[in-house]
């Protein structure tokens, strides 16, 4: 079989090559002429730096549009109320119990402990933020969750707007419900929000092309600061991540259908295209119209079919929003030192629930990663470790996201009696367009 060197993973896979093999060189280099970083490694530094910092620029517009988006299409439904509320619901359920998983097994494996001793110990940050700062933090200041820092050095101070992305979830899904409330007044104001999203979308797409050279510039960075032997510890971390989402996927999926009366045989083949699209694809967005035709394959009436699946696209990530946030702030924390305690564990649960829709259904899980870092004031370089490997990552995490919308569409759908059963055990098959 031919290598397509055309292709994005390919690309994605060089790029992580070449940086490892910087890395290794300016790690040889040793330091500059004053103690700091040599000119090789402060240049992969800048330029992972750059790309990060494109990727946080397109997340305010994104978590709003998508979430004001994604709550607007409940008007589209008859029986929105209900179905909506059971859609939701199951939404958080299954969240709940796959970042609980995640936890588990972060807490048994412990995947980046035994590192900070090492070369990481001058970067351990001052503090971590905690439970009752974060629910002071849920209440936005403003309209627009925009909030100001001011630093104070020798040579004067100087005062920096950011959003803060929790805040900015709350004001969102506030303006949601208020288009429902206000009806067909709101219209222009979702026709634009949607274009919005089609635009955030498109704009991050590019970015997403840049992921080789991010990738080449963020491990090659890593390994020049911290080392091979501390990188290494990234294949416990893969490891955890993948046993994660094969016990979602095998066992906790097969159970919530057995425990609703359905048998799971029937919905693995039905719904493994999307599955295997997912995988290939990574992307929840991409898979959309064969996640949609499969779970009215199934059984599920079209019409209720037609808003869940977009809707579960951008908000429904067992894999993106649960699974991996809740390992990998346990690995950065371990990787630096950094005690998590009780509290923590439960706002990584909070996070990973209320946040998904963060993930838009796009490639990669970095805007659920930065906001579970950023919320328990773990440092944000931990993410840059964790891209390296991310689109190895991404193939597992997307294909159980994708199981996940097809199952609580199924779920809902039984429960609210608008599943063919006849359909989904194979005696009937549904003319799908």
């Amino acid at each position: 079989m031919a290598i397509n060197y055309r292709s994005f993973g390919f690309q994605v896979l060089v790029g992580m090559a070449v940086g490892l093999a910087l890395g290794l060189l300016a790690r040889s280099m040793g330091s500059g002429p004053d103690g700091d970083l040599n000119w090789l490694a402060t240049a992969l530094k800048t330029t992972g730096s750059i790309f990060v910092s494109l990727l946080k620029a397109v997340v305010p517009p994104l978590v709003f549009a998508a979430i004001v988006a994604s709550i607007a299409n409940l008007r589209a439904l008859d029986n929105a109320a209900r179905l909506a509320g059971q859609t939701l619901l199951w939404f958080a359920i299954t969240a709940l119990i796959a970042v609980v998983i995640g936890l588990a097994i972060g807490l048994i494996i412990q995947p980046g402990s035994g590192l900070h001793g090492q070369a990481l110990a001058t970067a351990k940050p001052d503090s971590v933020g905690g439970w009752l700062d974060f629910l002071k933090g849920l209440i936005p200041g403003n309209s627009f969750a925009l909030s100001a820092s001011t630093k104070i050095t020798d040579t004067g101070a100087t005062t920096s707007l950011s959003f803060n992305i929790l805040q900015l979830l709350v004001v969102s899904i506030a303006i949601g419900l208020a288009t429902l409330k206000v009806g067909e007044k709101a219209e222009p104001f979702l026709a634009f929000v949607r274009s919005l999203l089609a635009v955030v979308r498109a704009i991050l797409g590019w970015i997403i092309r840049l992921t080789p050279i991010g990738s080449a510039a963020l491990i090659g960075s890593a390994v020049a600061t911290y080392g091979w032997s501390a990188l290494a510890q990234l294949g416990s971390f893969a490891g955890a991540v993948y046993l994660g989402l094969a016990l979602v996927l095998l066992v906790v999926y097969p159970l919530l259908l057995i425990t609703n009366g359905l048998s799971p045989l029937p919905f693995f083949a039905k719904a493994w295209p999307a599955i295997q699209l997912g995988f290939v694809s990574r992307s929840s967005v991409g898979t959309l119209p064969v996640t949609e035709t499969v779970t009215e394959r199934i059984g599920v009436e079209r019409g209720y079919a037609a808003f869940a699946i977009p809707l579960a696209s951008t908000t429904k990530m067992d894999g993106c929003a649960s699974i991996y946030p809740a390992l990998a702030a346990i690995f950065v924390a371990g990787f630096y030192g950094i005690p998590l305690h009780a509290a923590d564990y439960a706002l990584i649960a909070f996070v990973s629930v209320v946040g998904s829709a963060a993930t838009a259904g796009l490639t990669g899980a970095v805007v659920m990663l930065t906001l579970t870092l950023s919320t328990l004031g773990l440092p944000l370089e931990g993410a840059g470790l964790l891209l390296a490997i991310d689109p190895i990552l991404d193939m597992g995490r997307t294909a159980v996201n994708v199981a996940g919308q097809v199952l609580v569409a199924t779920i809902v759908a039984k429960r609210e009696g608008i599943l063919d059963e006849a359909t989904y055990q194979g005696k009937a098959d549904p003319a799908v367009a």
